[in-house]
């Protein structure tokens, strides 16, 4: 229940020395009634006067408070949370785009998105592995999938690494646009996995090295979207 209070104006009422002067309106037609409550609280150096409006309009429970020629308006309902869930696997279903170049690194990639699946209860006839080309290739990929309407999310695996020209800030920055558009138009999840490093040595790290998979985090990241979609926001 979310509840918003001044600790000026609220005090339990066996503590406080207050005057509860009761009105009632009934408001006839809708339903809803008014409680009008003026509280009058002494305190040692001055008093304040304080005017509260509590009306219940249907389910959604509002109170209105007066001070000192200032007014505000609080709503009282419950705050729902909608997060996705790792566990309720059930029935989704998922793409994963794959960049065959850099296949050194983005096979291993796919192997831990893979094995991520498998210990989170995702069947294996629940998954589509798409190939293409290269990093730039994977954005309109991923958006063809995810205009198809089988799939929950789209994984998008690839490494980009930096050589002696710009051609590495290119591709990076097309692959990044490339699947954020492609989630956007889409309206399905498109997960980036594509990994920009500046060697080697720092892609192998992140396809199972000491600085873990990639993969595997893209494809946890992919089931907890798509449960998000799925059951909170169809």
């Amino acid at each position: 229940m979310a509840s918003f209070a001044s600790t000026e104006c609220f005090l339990p009422l066996h503590q406080s020395r207050l005057s509860l002067p009761t009105h009632h309106k009934h408001h006839p037609g809708n339903g809803s009634c008014s409680t009008f409550l003026q509280l009058q609280r002494a305190a040692t150096h001055k008093s304040k006067s304080l005017s509260f409006t509590f009306s219940a309009q249907g389910t959604i429970p509002c109170v209105s408070v007066e001070r000192n020629d200032r007014s505000s308006f609080v709503k009282t309902s419950a705050v729902r949370y909608l997060t996705g869930s790792v566990t309720r696997t059930q029935g989704l279903r998922f793409a994963v785009v794959v960049a065959r170049f850099n296949e050194i690194v983005t096979k291993q990639l796919l192997e831990g998105a893979l094995a991520t699946f498998k210990n989170y209860s995702v069947q294996d006839e629940d998954i589509d592995v798409v190939w293409v080309p290269g990093s730039f290739e994977i954005g309109i990929a991923a958006e063809r999938l995810g205009k198809s309407g089988k799939y929950h999310a789209v994984l998008c695996i690839g490494a980009v690494i930096r050589g002696d020209t710009s051609h590495y800030d290119a591709v990076a920055n097309s692959a990044a646009s490339g699947v954020l558009s492609a989630g956007l138009s889409s309206g399905v999840p498109c997960i980036f996995g594509v990994l920009t490093c500046d060697n080697m040595e720092q892609a192998l790290n992140r396809a199972g090295g000491k600085s873990g998979n990639k993969g595997s985090e893209t494809a946890l990241t992919a089931i907890e979207m798509a449960s998000l979609f799925e059951h909170h926001l169809k």
